[in-house]
């Protein structure tokens, strides 16, 4: 098992759901228990031995890039989309002579998770076979969560593979934001605007999305009022940052 050395980190939205605070503040600046979103994301990658991170930047990008300079590791290169937003998969087509030839880590900007008892992101790696997946997709349950809204996003069968949540067929999982690909499964596509939900469905219909159930608990923030929700579930579980 090696750890992918590189992350491709999405944080390029304009966060409109967290109005009146992102009129000012790009989404991954925002704080919750003392430490803005990125960080706990970035600090996540450091836990598990991560050496850089790509973060591509567009909305409000000069205070994204201010921040980021202060940080020591890991490393971090910029994706500049300041011409035009891209959305997710975009973005990483976007990026990837930045990111190499090697497998890689996807993480959303604007969730985190309160780690088990070894790193979800070590686990990940772990999980991950190049030969039958395409994607490797972190998952949590419905009741190890907060600030989630609506139902699951799959359902997983007893091999890891996932589908797209039906009530008719199994127990709903959330994808929780962190993810392992291979650049290939996106060569020559084009950088233009586009979701990671049509890769997902791609990789679907050939049985090589994979799923793997993190530990500890999962945390996503889309309004402001989920800051205090989150703020509560991080000290019911003891994890208060200082950052």
């Amino acid at each position: 098992m090696a750890i992918p050395h590189t992350a491709m980190l999405l944080a390029a939205g304009l966060g409109k759901r967290m109005q009146p605070i992102t009129d000012t503040l790009p989404k991954p600046l925002v704080k919750v228990a003392g430490k803005s979103l990125i960080d706990w994301a970035l600090d996540a990658l450091d836990v598990a031995g991560v050496k850089r991170a790509v973060v591509n930047v567009h909305y409000l990008a000069d205070q994204m890039e201010t921040h980021l300079k202060a940080r020591q590791s890991p490393g971090i290169t910029i994706s500049d989309e300041r011409a035009e937003l891209l959305d997710s998969a975009g973005g990483i087509v976007n990026a990837l002579p930045l990111i190499g030839p090697d497998a890689f880590y996807i993480l959303n900007a604007d969730t985190f998770w309160i780690e088990g008892s070894k790193p979800n992101l070590v686990q990940l790696a772990e999980a991950w076979d190049a030969s039958t997946m395409d994607i490797l997709l972190m998952i949590a349950r419905i009741d190890q969560a907060t600030g989630h809204e609506g139902r699951g996003d799959f359902t997983m069968a007893a091999d890891g593979t996932l589908a797209r949540y039906r009530e008719d067929n199994g127990s709903p999982y959330i994808y929780a934001g962190a993810a392992i690909v291979h650049p290939q499964l996106f060569a020559g596509k084009p950088a233009v605007r586009a979701s990671l939900n049509r890769y997902f469905d791609e990789a679907i219909s050939t049985g090589r999305l994979y799923g793997m159930p993190m530990e500890g608990y999962w945390l996503t923030v889309g309004t402001p009022a989920a800051i205090g929700a989150a703020e509560a579930a991080i000290l019911r579980l003891g994890q208060g940052n200082h950052g």
